[in-house]
């Protein structure tokens, strides 16, 4: 059996957290290339690059990324245990990693996950924005405890991982004040050549959008496709065109974005997922928001 070096591991984690070798080699008052040749010898025993450089510093890889998660919390439990021992109460809080698809709206995010933080037991959140795909990745190495996309997981992927169903609801048309009483006045008729901000062509939006406005003969003027539901938000607020988002939270929208609502459908819903690697949720604050979206606090 090979054993992990576990000097190795934190002299890794050090130039990790610090970000150079030689401030880390200040903080472990070894030399640098004593410290290089350790982080090597690393490399060497799990036959995979943990760092690659980039000008003058140092980046993780994808794989070192994943170590130094590893590391971290081997070492805070390393703390936590002296701790105990000196009779010091931990009180540290599970964590909940998610993984968050970059199509799922802010706003909704917070409303799915504020629900962890309400439990009785804390819960530190850690999130990370990325790719579905990429998160997908991640999640099948268990990186994390879940990942929320809009879209439920489909054949082509080859990830061994279940669908969880955390509701949906119809979707709502905004804009900035002037331009939404312009267009409101016979929704959804007046969407017609109206200024319309996309989703760009790779949401599941996207797609629901094309077939519903193709449905009631409407055709907008698209001015942009944004990918970034923020950022959409952001150019709507300035005026730029109208855009789509969640009816569930619409108050949010026009309260953070200052938008009037142009109208609403339901035959065109935005659905969302918790995608974890069990088919039994254990995790309980994952199991809370499940239940939540059970309750229909979404719809």
């Amino acid at each position: 059996m090979e054993w992990l070096n576990y000097h190795h591991l934190l002299y890794f984690y050090t130039v990790a957290r610090e970000g150079s070798v030689t401030k880390a080699s200040e903080v472990l008052r070894l030399a640098q290339p004593t410290l290089s040749g350790q982080i090597r010898k690393l490399e060497d025993s799990l036959a995979e690059k943990l760092f690659v450089r980039e000008g003058r510093n140092l980046a993780l890889t994808e794989v070192g990324r994943m170590v130094y998660r590893y590391a971290e919390e081997i070492f805070t439990l390393g703390r936590e245990m002296q701790d105990a021992l000196r009779g010091r109460p931990t009180n540290r809080p599970a964590k909940l990693l998610v993984g968050i698809s970059d199509a799922v709206p802010k706003i909704v995010c917070h409303r799915l996950l504020k629900t962890a933080l309400d439990l009785e037991d804390p819960v530190e959140l850690v999130l990370h924005e990325g790719k579905t795909n990429g998160l997908l990745a991640a999640l099948a190495v268990q990186e994390y405890d879940m990942v929320l996309t809009d879209a439920p997981l489909g054949p082509p992927l080859r990830v061994k991982a279940f669908n969880h169903s955390l509701g949906g609801c119809g979707i709502g048309f905004f804009g900035e004040p002037a331009l939404a009483k312009r267009h409101r006045r016979s929704f959804p008729e007046g969407l017609d050549d109206a200024p319309m901000l996309l989703p760009t062509s790779n949401t599941t939006l996207r797609h629901s959008l094309d077939r519903w406005f193709e449905s009631v003969g409407v055709r907008p003027n698209p001015v942009a496709e944004i990918e970034d539901t923020a950022l959409m938000k952001v150019f709507g607020q300035h005026g730029t065109g109208i855009f789509a988002a969640p009816i569930v939270v619409a108050d949010e929208i026009r309260k953070s974005h200052g938008v009037h609502l142009v109208g609403s459908t339901e035959e065109v819903r935005e659905e969302f997922f918790a995608i974890t690697v069990e088919r039994r949720i254990t995790h309980p604050a994952v199991a809370a928001i499940a239940d939540a979206a059970r309750d229909g606090f979404l719809d």
